[in-house]
């Protein structure tokens, strides 16, 4: 028995799996993780160590080097690059997308144990890099008229509360101001006594301990009483006390003798300000199972609970950047396209149909459809993210496809007269393995996709699973929901709909335009080639690109003056900048940090500031983001030339960099000529008219004073190189001694020069080291200050120093195109041979992705003919459906141009679905004319029959699906840009293919016939007239007629309104019977009088 049979018998059994499926739809969507997108694992890992009192040089060779060559050999590394600077030395490691960091964080813990490190280098810390390390709350604290330190300790109150919420890993803040016991040393005092700084440093710590001892048995009692030493110095006032030694006067040397002991406030690394006040930013990460979206939204209950109560009632928190919230925004976004494409394709339904019980049954299977692919996600772990809803968007129209042709067949045959329940059988049945091969075809477009590795197979394999769940979910609701539902709710129209539709002038005209292009095969196909070559041509001209521009509302700024700038000059820079945000009433808020480090940097930064700006919502300002930075840029720029200042949009999807630029990465084994060779190149590109601007990873030259220790004179004087470093090194810095408690408080205390003695540097040479003696020896008699230039950061990539370029170019050009463009530049400038270069970044990643989707785009094409070959038991037929695919692209190009955006592998995706797409309606038109051949009709008039009869059903389904799809392409809401490329290309090349497939597709398949292949080859009879093979046919026709008068009925067209032989697999019902023997009886009479 038929699905649909059996469906439309048991209706309440039907009904029974429809709840049942609903039930576990439903609960699986509230399991479901809410993510913004999916879960993307980069196989890349680091190795940071750091090396205090080293510079650049003497990290990469005494630290970098060594852990890269026990790394380098690590199996499935593809790339090994590093970062080295003053005191800290950064490795990155990347690995194919084949293994995951765990499989080799083994190997690489016992590679770093094999390293050769000096004793002054830290340990080695390998660092996994994980999506769950990137914050999902972002946030900056302020209160209305005092200082950070006033309310820095509410704000650790109110951390260590919002910790406790399930789901939360850590909250970690920035910009706080840590109080220390500052013990500023009198240089004079120290001579005048002989002493040094960590003769200071050492009495305060030797008297202020606690010192675990011995047990001792008292025997007496019985019992073991542990014993421990204790002397501890209570608050400053017992320090300043402190007794250093005694002088030969009698008298006690006091701390207070020698230094100015006071409670002041620790260097601060980074200064945070919000909307031009002083600001703590707090940052909230989660565990890496943890649902954004609920999380998060209990998160912010709860907050906004603590910040009503009195205790924490003074704290204004303004949210930077919340991803739960994006992500619900962004959801709901899609879920409203999805509903509206939904109505949208249901009105174009009724508007065909002219019946409002069709689309409220198909209104019924788009929720059924949608609700059991949820399940399906849920079972295959699967979250929901902007790349599976994005799938559901796009399969909107396709979900109601199967639906769509069913219903429309069913209509079909109620217009002949039949009863509902035997239309609804009997219309199901006829398009069944029609629409199972098109679900199959479309489905197997997609199979490749899974196996695309990298980013972009991490990013789109879900949204492909998706599509194809939700594909066979729509299958089954058509054989099954659809007929069982119709069977009981339409009703046959009060006319003979079919027949009336049938002398329609657009019947007609369809007829007229089928017969035309199959008399005029060869112009169509010169016309459709021409056609196909101009799209083709004109998807060049657009070019490619790695993912689309998105109007994200957020933007960064990033600042760098001069390597040994002081805080307060980038301070000051930074506060010009904010002025000039706040006079933008596009600027919503913006948060600056002064001293922001680079990932993974490990050293301050007091020469570099990072502000992030957040914009109002879209609809409360005229232009987008990439707008607002090309308006604000240049005058940002104008206020410090000497500075590098770079504005950009910031994604908070983390897809793509900055629009309209690329990395180009210099490298050479000489560092002396890669200088070189990259001044060159720097100058040829900036000369170039279609490069806007062009700037360096590779940092300038900067004055340092080098300290050159005489071996001799040190060694004559009792001291080691490495006495003398550290000795400088505690001048500057400080050395903290112990900690004191004061106020409740643990302070540490840091025994320090005065601010006054690092302004000049011959108080450094005067500095005096005692020897194993105790003699004082002055630096300045063993060493010389020398003034030299060094690189402040050193950057590696597989053993050779390296430099990158941020290209800007012009936005007439696409990322390919701007690559090819620079490749012919490099390849004109004159440098070394010896210096290599490559194109990284976002163009890199395009040209790894680009093969695996046209590999995945052939596979499909491959699937869905061997799909079609075993639904037509042909060999040549699927060949005629795949005409389709090609026809599609023209449609590509005018989208792609009508919406001025370049090919993107978002885009590419949607070209993968559209081929699965197009070929359901080339199967709709070859599956008829097939039927109607079976039957005994001529080719070419079972061409015309089906083009006549599958117009409605290919032009509704294609409507459906395009305008199901239309709220997908147009990117309404927060994110919806980015997919949104997908639903163009589908829109594009669906309209095209529709129109090209009612005409093309049949004169592809009268080549292919037998019967029709040679239609229009001419002959010469013997009394010399020009005969068609065509007049043969019809000749031999007529012959056959004449001889035979008994078979005329034979040869006349199919009638619709003949009953059908009908095979019941049950006594039939009486009704049934009576008016099945009427419609014979009336069909005899009318023979009867014909004749």
């Amino acid at each position: 028995m038929k699905l649909s049979d059996f469906s439309i018998k048991r209706p309440k059994f039907t009904i029974v799996v429809m709840i049942i499926l609903l039930l576990i739809g439903a609960v699986s969507f509230t399991q479901l993780p809410l993510q913004l997108m999916p879960n993307i694992n980069p196989p890349v890992a680091a190795v940071a160590t750091t090396y205090q009192g080293a510079g650049p040089e003497e990290v990469m060779d005494d630290v970098t080097v060594p852990i890269e060559s026990e790394l380098s050999s690590l199996s499935g590394l593809t790339n090994i690059s590093s970062q080295s600077q003053e005191n800290s030395s950064v490795i990155i490691m990347e690995f194919g997308y084949d293994m995951t960091i765990d499989e080799v964080e083994s190997d690489i813990t016992r590679a770093l144990d094999g390293v050769d490190l000096p004793e002054q280098a830290g340990d080695p810390v390998f660092l996994e890099f994980d999506i769950s390390m990137l914050p999902s709350i972002q946030m900056a604290v302020t209160s209305a008229g005092e200082d950070v330190v006033d309310y820095q300790d509410q704000v650790e109150d109110l951390i260590s509360e919002l910790e406790n919420i399930e789901g939360v890993a850590s909250i970690t803040e920035n910009g706080s101001v840590t109080e220390e016991v500052q013990v500023n040393l009198d240089i004079d005092a120290l001579s005048e006594f002989g002493l040094s700084q960590n003769d200071i440093a050492g009495i305060i710590e030797a008297n202020n301990v606690t010192i675990p001892n011995t047990t001792i048995i008292d025997e007496e009692e019985g019992q073991a009483i542990s014993t421990r030493t204790v002397s501890n110095i209570d608050g400053v006032e017992e320090l300043e006390a402190l007794v250093i030694t005694d002088l030969p006067d009698g008298e006690s040397l006091a701390v207070s003798d020698v230094a100015d002991v006071s409670i002041g406030e620790e260097d601060n690394n980074i200064i945070t300000r919000l909307n031009q006040e002083d600001a703590l930013s707090v940052d909230v990460m989660l565990s890496s199972d943890a649902n954004a979206s609920s999380v998060n939204n209990e998160f912010n209950d709860i907050l906004d609970e603590k910040l009503a109560e009195d205790e924490f009632s003074n704290l204004r928190v303004e949210t930077l950047y919340d991803e739960g919230e994006f992500i619900d925004i962004a959801i709901n976004s899609v879920f409203t396209s999805l509903i509206l494409g939904a109505v949208l394709a249901m009105a174009v339904l009724f508007a065909f149909l002219r019946n409002l019980k069709a689309p409220l049954i198909i209104g019924l299977a788009i929720p059924f459809s949608v609700i059991t692919t949820f399940a399906l996600l849920f079972f295959t772990d699967i979250s929901i993210n902007l790349m599976t809803l994005g799938g559901l968007a796009l399969g909107i129209g396709l979900l109601i496809d199967n639906s769509v042709v069913v219903i429309e067949n069913i209509y079909r045959h109620l217009s002949m007269g039949k009863s509902p329940r035997k239309a609804a059988g009997d219309g199901t049945k006829e398009v069944a393995t029609a629409i199972t091969a098109a679900t199959l075809t479309t489905g197997a477009v997609f199979v490749p996709v899974v196996f695309v590795t990298g980013l972009v197979g991490q990013l789109f394999t879900p949204l492909a699973i998706t599509v194809v769940f939700s594909l066979f979910a729509s299958l089954f609701v058509a054989l099954t929901v659809v007929p069982m539902i119709a069977s009981r709710v339409l009703t046959a129209p009060k006319e003979n709909l079919e027949k009336a539709r049938s002398e329609r002038p657009y019947m007609k005209l369809l007829g007229r335009l089928s017969r035309w292009t199959l008399r005029h095969r060869l112009i169509v196909l010169l016309v459709t080639a021409l056609l196909l070559v101009i799209g083709i041509a004109g998807i060049y001209v657009k070019g490619l690109t790695l993912m689309p521009e998105s109007d994200e509302g957020a933007l960064t700024i990033e600042v760098e003056k001069e390597q040994g700038t002081i805080y307060s000059e980038t301070l000051e820079l930074v506060e010009d900048i904010e002025e000039e945000l706040a006079g933008h009433d596009e600027v919503d808020i913006y948060l600056s940090n002064v001293g922001s480090q680079q990932m993974m940097s490990m050293t301050e930064e007091p020469h570099r500031a990072m502000i992030t700006a957040t914009l109002v919502s879209a609809g409360d300002r005229s232009i987008t983001t990439n707008e607002f930075v090309d308006s604000i840029e240049d005058d940002i720029e104008a206020l410090d030339e000497s500075a590098e200042i770079n504005v950009s949009p910031m994604s908070q999807t983390g897809m793509g960099s900055e629009p309209n630029t690329l990395t180009l990465n210099i490298a050479d084994d000489n560092p002396d000529r890669l200088v070189e060779s990259e001044e060159t190149i720097i100058t040829e590109l900036e000369d170039d008219a279609d490069i806007d601007s062009v700037s360096s990873s590779r940092e300038d030259m900067v004055e340092e004073m080098q300290v050159a220790v005489d071996r001799q004179a040190a060694r004559e004087n009792g001291l080691q190189p490495a006495e003398i470093g550290s000795a400088l090194y505690d001048a500057s810095n400080g050395v903290l001694a112990s900690t004191v408690e004061t106020g409740g408080d643990y302070l540490s205390i840091n025994v320090k020069y005065p601010a006054e003695f690092h302004e000049s540097l011959e108080n450094f040479e005067d500095i005096e080291i005692p020897n194993s003696e105790g003699e004082y020896i002055a630096i300045s008699e063993v060493a010389d200050f020398e003034e030299a230039e060094i690189l402040p950061v050193i950057n590696r990539n597989e053993g050779e120093q390296t430099s990158e370029l941020l290209v800007s170019y012009s936005s007439s050009m696409s990322l390919d195109q701007a690559g090819s463009h620079v490749e012919d530049i490099i390849a004109g400038a004159d440098f070394s041979d010896e210096t290599s270069h490559s194109i990284g970044g976002d163009l890199e990643m395009l040209m790894d992705a680009m093969p695996q989707m046209l590999l995945a785009l052939i596979l499909g094409i491959i699937f869905i003919y061997l799909v079609m070959v075993a639904q037509f038991e042909s060999f040549r037929h699927p060949f005629i459906v795949i005409i389709a695919m090609p026809l599609s692209i023209i449609g590509v190009m005018a989208a792609l141009f009508i919406t001025n955006s370049p090919l993107s592998v978002v885009a590419f995706v949607g070209i993968i679905l559209l081929l699965g797409i197009v070929v359901n309606n080339s199967i709709l038109l070859v599956d008829y004319t097939n039927q109607q051949k079976e039957k005994g009709m001529g080719t070419l008039e079972a061409l015309e029959l089906s083009v006549q009869h599958r117009f409605r059903p290919i032009v509704i389904t294609a409507l459906t699906t395009a305008l199901g799809m239309l709220p997908l392409a147009l990117g309404l809401g927060e994110g919806g840009d980015m997919i949104a490329p997908m639903g163009t290309v589908v829109i594009g090349g669906l309209v095209s293919s529709t129109i090209f497939t009612l005409f093309v597709i049949p004169v592809f398949y009268s080549y292919i016939d037998k019967e029709t292949r040679n239609m229009h080859k001419k002959y010469v009879t013997p009394d010399g007239q020009v005969i068609t093979q065509k007049e043969i046919d019809e000749n031999k026709r007529k012959e056959e007629q004449q001889e035979n008068p008994a078979d005329e009925y034979d040869y006349r067209e199919p009638d619709e309104d003949a009953p059908e032989i009908r095979e019941y697999d049950e006594e039939p019902s009486r009704e049934d019977y009576i008016e099945e023997m009427q419609k014979l009886i009336d069909k005899m009479k009318n023979d009867r009088s014909d004749k």
